[in-house]
């Protein structure tokens, strides 16, 4: 196996308007992140993953860019961007901008010209097609509800928008487009970053017959059969590779609706030259009903562990996996995947150490470091996610019962994960002075980075430990994996080793104690290396979201 930095590196995703506030309008910005450089670095991660700071209107809190060459001034702009680098690289922290290459904003000056008339030159940058039968072109639905075009006045017709109307999708096919996003990629790249995420690269190619989807009622059959890998995807994604990110030596991930197990390889393989990683969902997507997140389903643990397991067998010889529980397109991971009540500080260490023992490069989400869980805000009026209040709309308009759908949107909202991060127990969690943009979990006075600091036992310290142990023991990185109890639906156990040593992890996902099956384990012969609890080193049973790291002797 190729090794390489970023297959050993942790990354550490900053949602940037959440971070920290140094001007007081209540909204974070790049000199919040260069105050807390020191901080991260004390995580024991080597790479930042930014979202997006570049001039938006914010239609979509950013992902809807009006300029991919500058950095907003709601944020501290090209001087602030430019401190960060630098002190990033000084303190050996490397930066992966987040890029959105699917679609621009509807401000953008391509899209300005392109609805000017039929005949602009930018006309074809984008997908413009006539009414058919008075009707949008196709039943395509957009990812934050409603149709996924939208009709213009000046030459009456409609444009393709797969997620909010003031992002239009570029279109691929344009080899100008190609080119002009090639250029942008090459303009950053000599700036200086590390790598890229790529936002929803799975949907850049198109079916250009925009033909209807047969499956109203099962998005994510539309998204994985009309949305997503296009004839040409690779195409795309090889020829971005060979004309500019072969040139440097950086990392790349793809976010990747639509992308599973069968197709999964061809964007990672090393021997085809596209990308080093990619975000697929079989894992975030594993509650959602046919409606999606606001048709919830129980999530089962064995399912959860065959997911994990499928994907390392996968991509185990010849391509590379992210691993990762939360981002800031989902709930907390420890409200959706834990115990953030009874036992909040037990799951979320068990979560950490989950993530920091499996194969793949680990993302951690802000905040995930302290067990920052969801927000139950009391009205719909409190929230800004988009893709929340699209949702909110269509159920009000089916006539559903509101206050039970105001429960699902405590639950599922993206809101939960955007909440500003809780640095103390001072007003506003320390985030900001004035007024933040989005309001603060009423927890923050007592789950804050301040009073874990302070607690060698806090699930901050936790994370700390882990990050050192994957750091010291390569094995966690590179070693194989197998999970030894596919069907147990409590009890999530499995080995990773190489021709040196070998390991065996051990978390009990309920709130009850489990008992182990030790002489099939071998347990005996093992030594306790770290566990989420003070008074452990039974290998009889497992309390409550009790995690054990044992080593074999």
């Amino acid at each position: 196996m190729k090794k390489t930095w970023w297959k050993e590196g942790v990354v550490y995703q900053i949602y940037p308007r959440s971070f920290n506030d140094t001007t007081g309008n209540g909204i974070g910005d790049i000199y919040g992140i260069i105050e807390k450089l020191d901080y991260i670095k004390s995580l024991g991660v080597d790479i930042i993953w930014l979202c997006p700071v570049y001039d938006s209107p914010n239609d979509d809190n950013g992902y809807d860019i009006s300029d991919y060459r500058a950095i907003s001034e709601d944020f501290g702009g090209s001087e602030a961007f430019g401190k960060l680098l630098e002190g990033m690289h000084k303190r050996g922290l490397k930066l992966v901008m987040d890029l959105v290459l699917n679609h621009s904003s509807d401000e953008h000056a391509w899209f300005k010209e392109s609805r000017k008339s039929k005949d602009n030159p930018y006309r074809d940058y984008y997908f413009w097609k006539p009414s058919k039968n008075g009707n949008p072109p196709n039943n395509w639905v957009s990812f934050f509800s409603g149709s996924a075009w939208k009709k213009d006045n000046i030459t009456d017709e409609y444009f393709l928008h797969l997620f909010t109307k003031k992002q239009p999708d570029l279109n691929w096919e344009n080899p100008k487009v190609r080119k002009e996003i090639h250029d942008i990629v090459e303009y950053w790249c000599k700036k200086g970053v590390d790598g890229f995420r790529m936002d929803v690269i799975s949907l850049i190619s198109k079916n250009l017959d925009f033909p209807d989807s047969p499956y109203p009622d099962d998005y994510g059959k539309t998204i994985k059969n009309y949305y997503a890998n296009g004839s040409k995807i690779h195409q795309y994604l090889n020829e971005l590779n060979r004309e500019v990110l072969s040139k440097y030596d950086i990392m790349t991930v793809g976010e990747g609706p639509g992308i599973d197990l069968d197709n999964g390889l061809n964007y990672v393989n090393e021997d085809r030259n596209e990308l080093n990683m990619i975000f697929h969902f079989d894992h975030m997507f594993i509650d959602n009903g046919l409606g999606g997140k606001y048709d919830p389903i129980d999530l089962s643990l064995p399912k959860f562990k065959k997911v994990f397991g499928d994907w390392d067998e996968k991509l185990k010889d010849k391509g590379w996996g992210s691993i990762f529980l939360g981002n800031h397109d989902f709930s907390r991971m420890v409200s959706r995947f834990g115990n953030d009540s009874t036992f909040h500080t037990e799951s979320a260490k068990l979560l950490a150490m989950l993530l920091l023992t499996l194969r793949g490069t680990v993302y951690i989400y802000q905040g995930d470091e302290i067990g920052m869980s969801n927000v139950a805000y009391p009205s719909i009026e409190d929230y800004n996610d988009v893709e929340t209040l699209g949702s909110w709309n269509e159920a009000l308009a089916r006539g559903e019962d509101m206050t039970e759908f105001l429960k699902l949107v405590h639950k599922q909202s993206r809101d939960n994960a955007r909440t500003p991060i809780q640095w103390n127990s001072t007003k506003n969690a320390g985030f900001s002075i004035g007024n933040p943009w989005l309001k603060v979990n009423k927890k923050y006075q007592t789950i804050n980075v301040e009073a874990q600091e302070q607690d060698e036992n806090s699930i901050l310290n936790f994370y700390r430990r882990m990050i050192a142990f994957r750091k010291a023991n390569p094995v966690m990185v590179y070693g194989d994996y197998e999970c030894i109890n596919k069907a147990d639906k409590n009890l999530y156990i499995y080995k990773r080793w190489n021709d040196h040593e070998s390991y065996i992890i051990l978390l009990n996902f309920s709130n009850d104690m489990q008992s182990i099956n030790n002489s099939e384990l071998n347990l005996s012969k093992t030594e306790l290396k770290v566990s989420n609890y003070d008074n452990t080193n039974s290998i009889e049973a497992l309390q409550p979201w009790e995690a054990q790291l044992r080593k074999y002797n």
